[in-house]
């Protein structure tokens, strides 16, 4: 099945940028169909994606799990957090949220708080010093995002993220 006869892109990035095509990125001429091509694509963006934050993050002593956490924390305006609920809450599941809250810690962006009613249950709180570097790395990050998607229009980017979740169901 030859899929490179697909002609799907939006007319104006047809016309405005020059499209790296997933073919050409992974050295591959054909896929065995359009899903198992989808899948390889979100896997190589995802990937990209994450080697670009990642090196973004490097300057701030960071890494985008440890990032993951720091915004989770600010997201909850300094109300504690349990390990458990930062492990439920991160986007990578693998990670181990007790150890990156460990080198938190040590970094002093995060403060680890015993729990008075259940001394089994320890609360994590971000600190004004993990504020600050949330705040510089975030602003950096964002602004690659955005720099990053702007090929798309927000009416594309809104519809990229409804097949994102249609697939994950």
């Amino acid at each position: 099945m030859n899929n490179s006869s697909c002609n799907c892109l939006p007319l104006h990035l047809k016309h405005t940028r020059l499209v790296m095509k997933i073919e050409d990125a992974i050295q591959q001429k054909q896929f065995k169909n359009e899903y198992l091509k989808a899948h390889i694509n979100v896997l190589f963006t995802a990937a990209y994606y994450s080697q670009q934050s990642a090196k973004i993050l490097k300057p701030f002593n960071i890494s985008r799990q440890q990032f993951n956490i720091l915004r989770i924390l600010r997201g909850l305006n300094q109300q504690p957090a349990t390990i458990k609920l930062l492990a439920d809450r991160m986007i990578d599941k693998m990670s181990n949220a007790s150890r990156l809250v460990d080198k938190l810690i040590e970094k002093e962006f995060v403060e680890r708080e015993n729990c008075e009613e259940d001394r089994r249950r320890v609360n994590v709180r971000i600190t004004p010093k993990g504020l600050d570097v949330l705040a510089k790395a975030s602003e950096r990050l964002e602004a690659q995002i955005e720099k990053q998607m702007s090929a798309l229009s927000p009416s594309e980017a809104a519809q990229l993220n409804l097949l994102l979740d249609i697939t994950r169901t």
